[in-house]
């Protein structure tokens, strides 16, 4: 029943980051580029630099603004990671368990502790 809730989870986690994923370029690209206009300003001795690229700055801030739904889904990927993270713990719970019974690896666990 857990790994089904899982499913159920990833599977809605996948839908939104797929449906994201135009808004998510978006934040990207204007993110990167409102990063390089930032540079250029804080670089620029002249006024005229300043303020084109300050004008610039703003253009890519209300860009950037407007891709901010993407955030959806990164939320929606960082989801789906815990998802597979948890998906993925649940396989070494079970194999740990298994592997515990041995009584070799008990007996190697013993006479680590009788060593030191």
């Amino acid at each position: 029943m857990k790994k089904f809730g899982l499913f159920i989870i990833g599977a809605a986690a996948s839908i939104i980051l797929l449906s994201q994923i135009g808004p998510l370029f978006g934040l990207v690209i204007s993110t990167a580029i409102l990063y390089f206009a930032f540079k250029q300003y804080v670089k620029a001795t002249s006024t005229a630099g300043k303020v084109g690229w300050g004008i610039a700055g703003i253009i890519m801030l209300i860009i950037t603004a407007s891709n901010l739904p993407a955030i959806i889904g990164l939320a929606a990927a960082y989801i789906l990671y815990l998802v597979y993270k948890k998906w993925n713990n649940n396989k070494q719970s079970i194999i740990t368990k298994k592997s515990s019974d041995d009584p070799f690896q008990n007996f190697e666990k013993q006479w680590s502790e009788l060593n030191k």
